[in-house]
């Protein structure tokens, strides 16, 4: 029976255009998902669209559209972004899908029936960018320090809470249980010291009459879900729950990649959620920072964010990859920049990369080699140690090893001089480069796999010259 992977980010909130921060969250779990299936595993890798709430409400509404008919044309607009980012998703999840409905709503059913929810009149500051509640120690001169540009709004209605307060212990027990529960180690640090600080249960709900467009509160036709709690139960809702329980149990728990702007979501009211009703809490969060621009956080509030797929466009989808896994640090924030972008396109993937494998094809092709003897596996190339590297969420330093050897291979094609031989001087040379080159194809799928697909298939059989994985961008 195969080992099973189950992987997901978190759901972008459909109110703006897919941004780069985004980007770099899926194609960190995407080279994931490829390892692990590469190591023989059953893998189902889970994105999709967050589309509920008062955002998303007011945004159909300033358009003179439906929310179901804003939330549909937004949808499309990111699930573009699998052709553009060449993603091996299997799952895309819709908050308004109807099985994704009746799993939020049994899952209210089982926390309502554990004692957790309760209904109060209520008065809180609300961010409506995070779509959370905001206490004043959080806010920095009355302001959400996550998006400066807008008011905090004033809410006062009857709600429904969530017993949050409840899970206090049980979440600082699992926490030092399992040490590796939040990647980074200095996230589940902040996590814990959060949690110590005593937990206030939140709201769950919203008014119908003033923003009807959410999931309906079982029940209560008065009352819709809270963005929050319907959105996170995405997580077990695509594998199954609570219909296909064999399904369920067969990748439940999973692997969770979400921004650091997301850690108390994830690490700590989703696991209370998951406690409240029962379930196994998810087997680890990997949380990553901000891509940056000039030293600030890209925001749409901010006006800021790069568009990937205008990225894509100018540099292709695998240089867009390989800058996201390489140049962006994976546990901490990263700096998107322009110019670092045609420096590594240049030097690292045209130059190192590219003149590497058309040098070697070249000349394979008019001596009219033939490699027939290869059996490599990628599972036999993925050493130990990288896939330990890679299991730590160290894309970066995983690419430099990989780098280190096609930079070696460079070295060694200068130092022979192949072109200046004899055919029969450099038979052995170009055998033995040819086999490596094969080897590196492997080891970069999960990272630029369109080029690494391209060098495995110029590697094999009679060889013939690639043509340029990175042409020039003056070209």
């Amino acid at each position: 029976m195969k080992k099973t992977f189950y992987i997901t980010t978190t759901l972008p909130y459909i109110n703006a255009t897919p941004h780069m921060g985004f980007a770099l969250e899926i194609v960190q779990a995407d080279a994931l998902a490829r390892m692990y299936r590469l190591l023989g595993y059953e893998v189902i890798f889970n994105t999709g669209t967050d589309e509920h709430g008062q955002k998303i409400y007011q945004k159909a509404l300033d358009e003179n559209k439906s929310p179901q008919k804003y939330t549909d044309e937004f949808a499309e607009k990111f699930n573009l972004l699998k052709a553009s980012l060449n993603l091996s998703y299997t799952n895309f999840t819709r908050t308004t899908d109807d099985y994704h409905i009746k799993a939020a709503q049994e899952f209210w059913k089982l926390c309502a029936k554990n004692g957790d929810i309760y209904k109060k009149d209520y008065k809180m500051k609300y961010c409506v960018g995070c779509e959370l509640e905001k206490t004043d120690s959080e806010l920095v001169d009355g302001r959400c320090p996550l998006h400066p540009n807008l008011e905090m709004e004033i809410l006062h209605e009857e709600n429904y809470f969530f017993k949050f307060s409840n899970y206090q212990k049980m979440l600082l027990e699992h926490y030092t249980k399992n040490p590796d529960f939040v990647m980074p180690e200095f996230r589940l640090k902040e996590i814990t010291t959060f949690v110590k600080k005593g937990l206030e249960d939140f709201s769950i709900s919203r008014l119908k009459k003033k923003m009807p467009w959410g999931v309906d509160v079982p029940d209560d036709p008065d009352h819709v879900m809270y963005v929050w709690f319907d959105a996170l139960i995405n997580y077990i809702s695509t594998i199954g729950w609570p219909l296909d329980s064999e399904k369920f149990k067969k990748f439940w728990p999973g692997t969770q990649v979400a921004g650091k702007d997301n850690l108390r979501q994830q690490s700590a009211m989703w696991q209370a959620m998951l406690m409240s009703a029962g379930l196994p809490c998810s087997e680890q969060i990997f949380i990553h920072g901000f891509i940056t621009a000039a030293g600030q956080k890209m925001s749409k509030s901010l006006g800021n964010v790069v568009d990937p797929l205008d990225e894509v466009k100018k540099y292709g989808t695998d240089a867009l990859r390989y800058y996201l896994l390489r140049e962006i640090p994976a546990l901490d924030d990263g700096d998107y920049s322009e110019k670092r972008m045609v420096e590594i396109y240049d030097s690292e993937l045209a130059n190192e990369l590219g003149n590497l494998i058309s040098r070697i094809t070249t000349l394979a092709e008019k001596d009219e080699i033939i490699l027939d003897t290869l059996s490599l596996e990628f599972r036999e190339l993925f050493t130990v140690e990288t896939t330990k590297l890679m299991k730590a969420y160290q894309f970066n330093k995983v690419l430099e090893r990989i780098w280190e050897k096609i930079k070696f291979l460079n070295k060694q094609t200068n130092d022979f001089e192949p072109w200046k031989k004899s055919k029969v001087n450099r038979s052995n040379f170009l055998q033995t480069s040819l086999k490596e080159l094969h080897s590196l194809g492997y080891m970069l799928l999960p990272f630029i796999p369109e080029s690494a697909d391209k060098i495995i298939k110029a590697t094999k059989g009679p060889i013939r010259k690639i043509s340029p994985l990175f042409p020039k961008k003056d070209q």
